[in-house]
């Protein structure tokens, strides 16, 4: 059999083998359904619903078990120990690892979005023959909310792949065991045209925000949808996508994004915890990871630094990212009004700074955060620097109340949508429909004021006033880095733009702090070594399609320009 969609073929196989390794097709332990029993019995057709969701992106941390992420491969960070599976992708060398960790982003995420897709078309397929619940367990599955949230979800599928891949085949129906499966690719705009009727289904058949209960928390609403529309369309109208600039497909994803901005949602009061919490005006659709012990968990390894309990804090924010961040005025660090003195470099910059980086001296669990070595180069050992390659430590993903020792747990969300990224993206989408605009303006406002930027004497939060379209799309880009900074944008926005070159292939950085015999403090930018710098090529803007894919398809299947 000729087959590169796998997890389809074993997902049929294991219907019609009646298989009892799941959940979803068991009624009693050790007795087996077969797809009809399933379909015919309201619960279990909704354990098979829901079984979709084993099928979606829950977490930040993905290129390998418990260390690397996206913001490692952008220019938002770096991997401290510089191992194998993220050196591999800075180096754009996607290939290298045929199924090992490097591939997690690519190989994994074909495979998972794939098994998704045939969960979310067999359950569509087999909705009309569920017959109603009994009236006392209605609740047990409504065909409404059922079929949109298995679109919604299919949509969702296709748009991860459609993101990392361009266009990508279209499973539209159930397979059998004998049917052929060698599928060519569809081009990117057929796919987004495929996903965004699903997304119209959804809307309609989803309930809103109200309509949930707390025993429903997680699944997509109504607003889920619209905000995955919103996102969609406005990867159709970026430069990886829309070559000729159309401007009918920027006023789409404006048009998109001003749906969601009608009062059902608004700016959390504050910035520094939105991760952390249970709920939020301003989460549309979020995955709590949480309450949840350190030992064990990837954060333990990832995040906090080798004095925290042996953990290793591999992730490291470069001085690239750290240098984005503005004054506590609205200035740009390189403006020689902000007030920056490069010797005090972390003194009065703007909030969001201190809501997601952990720097040298600062105030940290009790002590200060020592990240220094001595004139002679002797390293502290308080607190090492063997693993933070750039003496910055993520406190986006690493909370004060996060200890090993004792055991503390706490919340740390996966957000797939909130009203910040809403307003972000109809300001990039509307400022290039028609420029920049008052509404521009205003999105950039809240934000910046939301943030705790000086409104200064103009009340514009440190903005240019009367800028053009250029620059507003320089300001724009700027602000997503910061607002959205280390939740899952920032790389994707990278290829989407197609600015790599100015981002990932320009040095990478680090700050060498020496601690002087007086206790003061001398701060050096520096290069950081050849092997923590990103190389980026044209060919990046897309994800090879997975070589076992493409070998299965004999032909079938074409690989991404430069990647053959």
């Amino acid at each position: 059999m000729k087959n590169y969609l796998k997890y389809t073929i074993i997902f049929t196989l294991i219907l019609s083998s009646v298989s009892c390794k799941k959940d979803f097709l068991e009624r009693t332990p050790g007795v087996a359904l077969n797809e009809e029993q399933i379909f015919a019995d309201p619960a279990q057709a909704a354990k098979f619903a829901d079984n979709a969701y084993n099928y979606v992106i829950n977490k930040y941390v993905r290129f390998n078990d418990h260390r690397g992420c996206t913001s490692q491969a952008s220019d938002e960070a770096v991997s401290g120990n510089s191992e194998g599976s993220i050196t591999s992708l800075n180096r754009g060398l996607y290939h290298e690892h045929s199924t090992g960790p490097s591939l997690n982003d690519i190989g994994a995420i074909w495979n998972l979005m794939y098994a998704g897709i045939a969960i979310e078309t067999k359950m569509l397929a087999k909705l009309s023959s569920v017959p109603p619940a009994p009236p006392a367990t209605v609740s047990i599955f409504d065909p409404v909310r059922v079929e949109g949230e298995m679109r919604f979800l299919r949509a969702l599928s296709y748009f991860e792949l459609t993101k990392r891949f361009g266009g990508v085949p279209i499973v539209d129906k159930v397979y059998e065991v004998n049917d052929e499966l060698n599928l060519p690719r569809s081009s990117f705009d057929e796919v987004t045209k495929y996903l965004l009727a699903d997304l119209e289904i959804a809307v309609a058949k989803l309930g809103n925000d109200a309509d949930y209960t707390a025993s429903m928390y997680g699944r997509p609403t109504k607003g889920a949808a619209q905000a995955l529309k919103a996102r969609v369309l406005l990867y159709a109208a970026s430069p990886l996508n829309n070559a000729t600039g159309d401007k009918a497909k920027w006023k789409a994803a404006a048009d998109a994004a001003a749906v969601l901005m009608d009062g059902r949602y608004s700016l959390q009061s504050s910035y520094e915890d939105l991760l952390n919490v249970p709920s939020s005006p301003e989460y549309i659709m979020i995955r709590i990871k949480g309450n949840t012990p350190l030992a064990g968990e990837m954060m333990q390894d990832f995040s906090m630094s080798p004095g925290s309990g042996g953990a290793q804090g591999q992730m490291n924010p470069t001085q690239n990212h750290v240098d984005m961040y503005e004054m506590a005025n609205g200035k740009a660090i390189t403006d020689p009004t902000s007030g920056y003195n490069p010797q005090q470099p972390y003194l009065n910059r703007e909030p969001r700074f201190y809501a997601n980086i952990i720097y040298n001296d600062r105030p940290w669990q009790g002590r200060r955060i020592q990240m220094w070595s001595t004139p002679a180069g002797a390293l502290d050992y308080n607190t090492t620097i063997t693993y933070t390659a750039t003496r910055y430590y993520c406190k986006k993903y690493w909370p004060e109340v996060y200890r090993t020792v004792g055991g503390s747990t706490t919340l740390l969300n996966y957000i797939y949508f909130r009203y910040g990224e809403i307003m972000l993206n109809y300001a990039e989408a509307q400022n290039e429909a028609v420029g920049p605009d008052a509404s521009v303006y205003d999105q950039l406002i809240l934000i910046r004021k939301r943030a705790g930027i000086d409104p200064g004497a103009d009340n514009l939060y440190g903005l240019k006033a009367n800028m053009t379209q250029d620059e507003m799309r320089t300001v724009l880009r700027h602000e997503r880095a910061i607002e959205l900074a280390f939740e899952d944008h920032r790389w994707y926005d990278i290829m989407r733009w197609k600015n790599g070159t100015q981002t990932i292939a320009v040095p990478m950085k680090g700050m060498e702090v020496i601690r002087n015999t007086n206790g003061s403090f001398t701060y050096t930018p520096f290069v950081l070594a050849a092997g923590f710098q990103k190389s980026w090529t044209e060919k990046q803007n897309l994800y090879p399609i997975p070589r076992t894919e493409i070998y299965k398809s004999k032909g079938v299947l074409i690989q991404n320009p430069g990647w053959e």
